[in-house]
Protein backbone atom coordinates (compact mmCIF):
# COMPACT_ATOMS: atom_id res chain seq x y z
CA UNK A 1 0.00 0.00 0.00
CA UNK A 2 1.17 3.46 -0.96
CA UNK A 3 1.53 5.78 1.60
CA UNK A 4 -1.01 8.29 -0.51
CA UNK A 5 -3.77 5.35 -0.63
CA UNK A 6 -6.54 5.64 1.54
CA UNK A 7 -6.85 2.85 4.76
CA UNK A 8 -9.66 0.95 3.84
CA UNK A 9 -12.43 -0.08 6.98
CA UNK A 10 -11.73 -3.37 8.67
CA UNK A 11 -15.42 -4.42 8.90
CA UNK A 12 -16.79 -7.70 10.42
CA UNK A 13 -19.84 -9.30 9.31
CA UNK A 14 -21.08 -12.04 10.97
CA UNK A 15 -22.97 -14.49 8.93
CA UNK A 16 -20.91 -13.50 5.93
CA UNK A 17 -21.90 -16.62 4.06
CA UNK A 18 -25.51 -16.46 4.58
CA UNK A 19 -28.03 -15.40 2.37
CA UNK A 20 -27.86 -11.90 3.28
CA UNK A 21 -24.10 -11.87 4.31
CA UNK A 22 -23.29 -12.71 0.99
CA UNK A 23 -24.66 -9.10 -0.63
CA UNK A 24 -23.80 -7.15 2.12
CA UNK A 25 -20.25 -7.75 1.98
CA UNK A 26 -20.89 -7.07 -1.99
CA UNK A 27 -22.26 -3.95 -0.46
CA UNK A 28 -19.23 -3.36 1.64
CA UNK A 29 -16.77 -4.06 -0.86
CA UNK A 30 -18.80 -1.61 -3.38
CA UNK A 31 -18.13 1.45 -0.73
CA UNK A 32 -14.29 0.42 0.00
CA UNK A 33 -14.03 -1.30 3.30
CA UNK A 34 -12.22 -4.24 3.60
CA UNK A 35 -15.04 -7.45 4.46
CA UNK A 36 -13.84 -9.62 7.31
CA UNK A 37 -15.31 -13.16 8.36
CA UNK A 38 -15.82 -14.40 11.56
CA UNK A 39 -13.47 -17.33 11.27
CA UNK A 40 -10.50 -18.59 12.60
CA UNK A 41 -8.35 -16.39 10.22
CA UNK A 42 -10.65 -13.70 9.65
CA UNK A 43 -8.71 -12.65 6.58
CA UNK A 44 -9.12 -15.43 4.86
CA UNK A 45 -12.38 -16.00 3.46
CA UNK A 46 -11.66 -19.91 2.85
CA UNK A 47 -11.16 -20.03 6.48
CA UNK A 48 -13.25 -22.08 9.14
CA UNK A 49 -16.36 -20.27 10.39
CA UNK A 50 -16.40 -20.21 14.63
CA UNK A 51 -19.22 -20.98 16.59
CA UNK A 52 -21.01 -18.13 18.32
CA UNK A 53 -21.68 -20.39 21.06
CA UNK A 54 -17.93 -21.41 21.46
CA UNK A 55 -16.92 -18.58 23.49
CA UNK A 56 -12.86 -18.73 23.53
CA UNK A 57 -13.06 -19.34 19.67
CA UNK A 58 -15.61 -15.99 19.35
CA UNK A 59 -12.79 -13.80 21.25
CA UNK A 60 -9.87 -15.03 19.63
CA UNK A 61 -11.59 -14.41 16.26
CA UNK A 62 -12.61 -10.96 17.17
CA UNK A 63 -9.10 -10.10 18.66
CA UNK A 64 -7.79 -11.61 15.40
CA UNK A 65 -10.16 -9.21 13.21
CA UNK A 66 -9.07 -6.23 15.26
CA UNK A 67 -12.82 -4.69 13.02
CA UNK A 68 -12.73 -0.84 12.79
CA UNK A 69 -17.17 -1.87 12.43
CA UNK A 70 -19.54 -4.71 12.68
CA UNK A 71 -22.28 -5.76 11.23
CA UNK A 72 -23.99 -9.11 13.01
CA UNK A 73 -25.89 -10.91 11.04
CA UNK A 74 -25.17 -14.80 11.90
CA UNK A 75 -28.43 -15.98 13.81
CA UNK A 76 -31.39 -18.89 13.74
CA UNK A 77 -33.43 -16.49 11.36
CA UNK A 78 -36.15 -19.15 10.24
CA UNK A 79 -39.65 -18.27 12.62
CA UNK A 80 -40.83 -22.06 12.26
CA UNK A 81 -37.16 -23.32 13.16
CA UNK A 82 -37.95 -26.69 15.17
CA UNK A 83 -35.46 -26.22 17.81
CA UNK A 84 -36.29 -23.62 20.03
CA UNK A 85 -33.33 -24.38 22.17
CA UNK A 86 -30.86 -23.65 19.65
CA UNK A 87 -32.83 -21.11 18.65
CA UNK A 88 -32.32 -18.91 21.85
CA UNK A 89 -28.67 -19.90 22.63
CA UNK A 90 -27.86 -18.80 18.98
CA UNK A 91 -29.71 -15.73 18.86
CA UNK A 92 -29.14 -14.64 22.79
CA UNK A 93 -25.82 -16.26 24.22
CA UNK A 94 -24.69 -16.10 20.70
CA UNK A 95 -24.87 -12.66 20.29
CA UNK A 96 -23.53 -12.32 23.90
CA UNK A 97 -20.32 -14.38 22.85
CA UNK A 98 -20.06 -11.27 20.74
CA UNK A 99 -20.42 -8.19 22.12
CA UNK A 100 -17.90 -9.78 25.54
CA UNK A 101 -14.84 -9.79 22.70
CA UNK A 102 -15.69 -6.64 21.03
CA UNK A 103 -16.01 -5.01 24.73
CA UNK A 104 -12.56 -6.17 25.59
CA UNK A 105 -10.39 -5.12 22.54
CA UNK A 106 -8.05 -2.47 22.96
CA UNK A 107 -9.87 -0.14 20.43
CA UNK A 108 -13.87 -0.66 20.10
CA UNK A 109 -15.51 -0.62 17.13
CA UNK A 110 -16.86 2.53 15.85
CA UNK A 111 -20.21 0.97 14.85
CA UNK A 112 -21.90 -2.37 15.81
CA UNK A 113 -24.81 -3.01 14.22
CA UNK A 114 -27.02 -5.77 15.74
CA UNK A 115 -29.71 -7.31 13.26
CA UNK A 116 -32.38 -7.95 15.43
CA UNK A 117 -36.24 -8.38 13.34
CA UNK A 118 -39.57 -6.43 12.94
CA UNK A 119 -41.45 -9.96 13.92
CA UNK A 120 -40.56 -8.26 17.61
CA UNK A 121 -43.37 -6.36 16.89
CA UNK A 122 -45.69 -9.00 17.03
CA UNK A 123 -49.40 -8.66 16.40
CA UNK A 124 -49.91 -4.62 16.28
CA UNK A 125 -53.11 -2.05 15.90
CA UNK A 126 -51.05 0.26 14.77
CA UNK A 127 -50.72 1.19 10.79
CA UNK A 128 -47.01 1.92 10.36
CA UNK A 129 -44.78 0.16 13.10
CA UNK A 130 -42.43 2.79 14.36
CA UNK A 131 -39.42 2.05 16.37
CA UNK A 132 -41.30 3.42 19.46
CA UNK A 133 -44.36 0.88 19.10
CA UNK A 134 -44.64 -1.68 22.20
CA UNK A 135 -43.09 -4.87 20.93
CA UNK A 136 -45.47 -8.14 21.17
CA UNK A 137 -43.56 -10.85 20.14
CA UNK A 138 -45.81 -13.92 18.81
CA UNK A 139 -43.30 -16.85 18.44
CA UNK A 140 -40.08 -18.27 19.77
CA UNK A 141 -37.71 -16.08 17.05
CA UNK A 142 -39.36 -12.78 17.64
CA UNK A 143 -39.03 -13.40 21.55
CA UNK A 144 -35.47 -14.71 20.62
CA UNK A 145 -34.62 -11.38 19.07
CA UNK A 146 -36.55 -9.23 21.66
CA UNK A 147 -34.51 -11.21 24.31
CA UNK A 148 -31.61 -10.28 22.42
CA UNK A 149 -32.10 -6.75 21.85
CA UNK A 150 -32.59 -6.64 25.80
CA UNK A 151 -29.35 -8.18 26.42
CA UNK A 152 -27.49 -5.70 24.17
CA UNK A 153 -28.67 -2.51 25.97
CA UNK A 154 -26.65 -4.07 28.88
CA UNK A 155 -23.56 -3.33 26.53
CA UNK A 156 -24.81 0.32 25.52
CA UNK A 157 -22.41 1.92 27.62
CA UNK A 158 -19.43 0.18 26.39
CA UNK A 159 -20.12 -0.13 22.63
CA UNK A 160 -21.74 2.05 20.29
CA UNK A 161 -24.74 -0.41 19.24
CA UNK A 162 -27.59 -0.14 16.63
CA UNK A 163 -30.36 -2.52 16.78
CA UNK A 164 -31.63 -3.24 13.25
CA UNK A 165 -34.85 -4.38 12.55
CA UNK A 166 -35.24 -5.63 9.46
CA UNK A 167 -38.86 -6.15 7.81
CA UNK A 168 -39.55 -9.11 5.50
CA UNK A 169 -36.69 -9.50 2.44
CA UNK A 170 -35.99 -11.79 -0.42
CA UNK A 171 -33.87 -12.17 -3.30
CA UNK A 172 -31.60 -14.99 -5.24
CA UNK A 173 -30.01 -17.47 -3.01
CA UNK A 174 -32.79 -17.29 -0.50
CA UNK A 175 -33.91 -21.00 0.94
CA UNK A 176 -36.97 -22.45 -0.34
CA UNK A 177 -38.57 -23.21 2.71
CA UNK A 178 -39.09 -18.81 3.02
CA UNK A 179 -42.35 -18.07 1.49
CA UNK A 180 -41.35 -15.92 -1.50
CA UNK A 181 -38.72 -18.26 -2.75
CA UNK A 182 -41.11 -21.37 -2.56
CA UNK A 183 -43.60 -19.44 -4.27
CA UNK A 184 -41.44 -18.44 -7.60
CA UNK A 185 -39.54 -21.85 -7.64
CA UNK A 186 -42.79 -23.41 -8.56
CA UNK A 187 -43.52 -21.04 -10.99
CA UNK A 188 -40.10 -21.36 -12.42
CA UNK A 189 -41.02 -25.49 -12.64
CA UNK A 190 -44.15 -24.97 -14.18
CA UNK A 191 -46.10 -26.73 -11.57
CA UNK A 192 -50.04 -26.11 -11.36
CA UNK A 193 -50.71 -26.55 -7.97
CA UNK A 194 -49.20 -24.74 -4.35
CA UNK A 195 -49.80 -25.77 -0.81
CA UNK A 196 -49.73 -22.94 1.20
CA UNK A 197 -50.40 -21.48 4.85
CA UNK A 198 -52.54 -18.74 6.17
CA UNK A 199 -53.45 -16.58 2.63
CA UNK A 200 -54.53 -13.50 4.15
CA UNK A 201 -51.45 -12.44 5.94
CA UNK A 202 -49.75 -8.98 4.62
CA UNK A 203 -46.15 -8.00 4.38
CA UNK A 204 -43.62 -5.09 4.26
CA UNK A 205 -41.18 -7.01 1.93
CA UNK A 206 -38.02 -5.57 0.77
CA UNK A 207 -35.17 -7.03 -2.07
CA UNK A 208 -32.15 -7.96 -0.17
CA UNK A 209 -29.89 -5.65 -2.06
CA UNK A 210 -31.70 -3.06 -0.72
CA UNK A 211 -31.23 -4.27 2.79
CA UNK A 212 -27.80 -4.81 2.39
CA UNK A 213 -26.83 -1.55 1.32
CA UNK A 214 -29.16 -0.06 4.17
CA UNK A 215 -26.60 -1.94 6.66
CA UNK A 216 -23.31 -0.55 4.78
CA UNK A 217 -24.77 3.15 4.67
CA UNK A 218 -25.70 2.99 8.29
CA UNK A 219 -22.55 2.13 9.20
CA UNK A 220 -21.35 5.72 8.71
CA UNK A 221 -24.29 7.68 9.87
CA UNK A 222 -23.97 7.80 13.21
CA UNK A 223 -26.82 5.76 14.50
CA UNK A 224 -25.55 4.53 18.10
CA UNK A 225 -28.04 3.78 20.62
CA UNK A 226 -30.96 3.39 18.17
CA UNK A 227 -33.51 0.99 17.00
CA UNK A 228 -33.91 1.54 13.14
CA UNK A 229 -36.57 -0.57 10.57
CA UNK A 230 -35.26 -1.48 7.80
CA UNK A 231 -38.70 -1.48 5.64
CA UNK A 232 -40.16 -0.17 2.03
CA UNK A 233 -43.35 1.40 3.67
CA UNK A 234 -45.92 -0.95 1.93
CA UNK A 235 -47.50 -4.46 2.84
CA UNK A 236 -48.20 -6.59 -0.06
CA UNK A 237 -50.54 -9.73 0.68
CA UNK A 238 -49.75 -13.71 -0.26
CA UNK A 239 -52.67 -13.32 -2.89
CA UNK A 240 -50.89 -10.48 -4.38
CA UNK A 241 -47.89 -12.06 -4.85
CA UNK A 242 -48.95 -15.30 -6.25
CA UNK A 243 -51.02 -13.02 -8.69
CA UNK A 244 -47.82 -10.57 -9.54
CA UNK A 245 -46.07 -14.55 -10.25
CA UNK A 246 -48.73 -15.50 -12.79
CA UNK A 247 -48.40 -12.21 -14.89
CA UNK A 248 -44.81 -12.69 -14.80
CA UNK A 249 -45.46 -16.31 -15.37
CA UNK A 250 -47.70 -16.60 -17.86
CA UNK A 251 -50.40 -19.01 -16.41
CA UNK A 252 -52.27 -19.32 -13.41
CA UNK A 253 -51.92 -21.74 -10.54
CA UNK A 254 -54.36 -23.26 -8.26
CA UNK A 255 -53.51 -22.36 -4.68
CA UNK A 256 -54.36 -24.56 -1.78
CA UNK A 257 -54.83 -24.46 1.84
CA UNK A 258 -52.70 -27.00 3.64
CA UNK A 259 -53.13 -26.87 7.51
CA UNK A 260 -49.85 -28.60 8.50
CA UNK A 261 -48.46 -24.63 6.98
CA UNK A 262 -51.03 -22.55 8.82
CA UNK A 263 -49.87 -21.15 12.27
CA UNK A 264 -52.21 -20.48 14.82
CA UNK A 265 -49.79 -17.52 16.04
CA UNK A 266 -49.48 -15.61 12.65
CA UNK A 267 -48.65 -11.83 12.58
CA UNK A 268 -51.76 -10.78 10.22
CA UNK A 269 -50.05 -7.90 8.78
CA UNK A 270 -46.59 -5.99 9.28
CA UNK A 271 -45.86 -2.71 7.56
CA UNK A 272 -42.99 -0.16 8.29
CA UNK A 273 -42.38 3.47 8.80
CA UNK A 274 -39.08 3.99 7.52
CA UNK A 275 -38.77 7.39 8.62
CA UNK A 276 -35.78 6.95 10.83
CA UNK A 277 -33.98 5.17 8.36
CA UNK A 278 -34.12 7.82 5.87
CA UNK A 279 -33.27 10.80 8.72
CA UNK A 280 -30.17 8.79 8.66
CA UNK A 281 -29.09 7.45 5.29
CA UNK A 282 -31.19 9.91 3.34
CA UNK A 283 -33.55 9.40 0.31
CA UNK A 284 -34.27 5.06 0.23
CA UNK A 285 -33.63 3.66 -3.46
CA UNK A 286 -36.55 1.09 -2.47
CA UNK A 287 -37.16 -1.67 -5.18
CA UNK A 288 -40.41 -2.58 -6.18
CA UNK A 289 -41.11 -5.99 -5.03
CA UNK A 290 -42.48 -7.22 -8.84
CA UNK A 291 -38.59 -6.28 -9.84
CA UNK A 292 -37.68 -8.42 -6.99
CA UNK A 293 -39.53 -11.28 -8.34
CA UNK A 294 -38.56 -10.82 -11.45
CA UNK A 295 -35.07 -10.57 -10.66
CA UNK A 296 -35.81 -14.08 -9.29
CA UNK A 297 -37.79 -15.65 -11.87
CA UNK A 298 -35.11 -14.98 -14.44
CA UNK A 299 -32.23 -16.31 -12.20
CA UNK A 300 -31.31 -20.25 -13.39
CA UNK A 301 -31.53 -21.40 -9.63
CA UNK A 302 -32.07 -19.51 -6.42
CA UNK A 303 -28.35 -20.67 -4.63
CA UNK A 304 -27.26 -16.99 -5.83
Amino acid sequence: MLPSDPVRRRVLVTGRSGFTGRYVADALAAQGDLVLALSEQPDDPRAKSVDLLDRAAVASSVAAAAPDAVIHLAAIPFVAHGDADAMYRTNVVGTRNLLEALSTLPRVPDAILLASSANVYGNNAVEFLHESVAPAPANDYAVSKLAMEFMANLWAGKLPLTLVRPFNYTGVGQAEHFLIPKIVSHFRRGDKVIELGNLNVARDFQDVRFVARSYASLLGAGSAGSVVNLCSGESVSLLDIVAMMEDIAGYKIDVRVNPAFVRGNEVAKLTGDNSRLRSLIGPLDIIPLRKTLEWMYASRSDDG
